[in-house]
């Protein structure tokens, strides 16, 4: 009942609920983290691919230090920080049609001189010790590399497309360095390469 000079309580107004922005929040998150995820995928990807590659070896030219059907991870950043050097096996573009890819040793450095006589094959006057090939190669020949341009064999020197008979690699087609054998299991392992030291 109703007095004079009561006072009249109202209820407090209501404050506007906040479990719409509370579900909000926890989506923008998610969506953030998610996109986050992906980006970061993107970028460890990219930065893999442009430090590594992949190759499959086709062919019998690296024989018998590497396979028909092996698969080699080739190291990219190496040659950026350091120069290609005699025993290095490599991958490159062929010069002649540089859509294709080969695997080869590198041999000679620019300014050397490269003798191959008497099944043996000599840089600047110093025969190499090759254990790694196939057999000793059949030609002959001499070649002088000239300035920014290399010297590449097979392994399988016989049975190889290589500088002896398409003259230099230059700089600019070698891919990177052989690093990883990941395909197939029974040669997993590094790739052998075999530094010759020429004074």
């Amino acid at each position: 009942m109703d007095q004079e000079g009561a006072q009249v309580v109202t209820p407090p107004a209501q404050t506007p609920t906040t479990d719409n922005r509370e579900t909000k929040q926890p989506r923008e998150v998610l969506v953030r983290e998610i996109v986050e995820t992906l980006l970061l995928t993107l970028f460890i990807f990219w930065l893999v691919n442009t430090a590594t590659g992949r190759f499959r070896i086709e062919g019998y030219s690296m024989l018998p230090t590497l396979e028909e059907g092996e698969y080699v991870i080739i190291d990219k950043l190496s040659y950026y920080l350091n120069e290609p050097d005699r025993g290095d096996i490599i991958v490159l573009h062929f010069p002649n049609d540089r859509s294709r890819d080969f695997i080869k040793r590198l041999i000679g450095l620019p300014g050397d001189h490269i003798e191959v006589s008497d099944g043996v094959v000599h840089v600047n006057g110093v025969p190499l010790d090759e254990p790694y090939i196939n057999a000793q190669p059949g030609y002959t020949g001499t070649w002088d590399v000239p300035e920014d341009q290399f010297f590449v064999l097979g392994d399988n020197r016989n049975n190889s497309s290589d500088s002896h008979n398409w003259s230099f690699l230059p700089r600019d087609d070698i891919v990177g360095k052989a690093w990883i054998i990941y395909w197939g299991p029974d040669n997993w392992g590094l790739v052998q390469h075999n530094a010759h030291n020429i004074s």
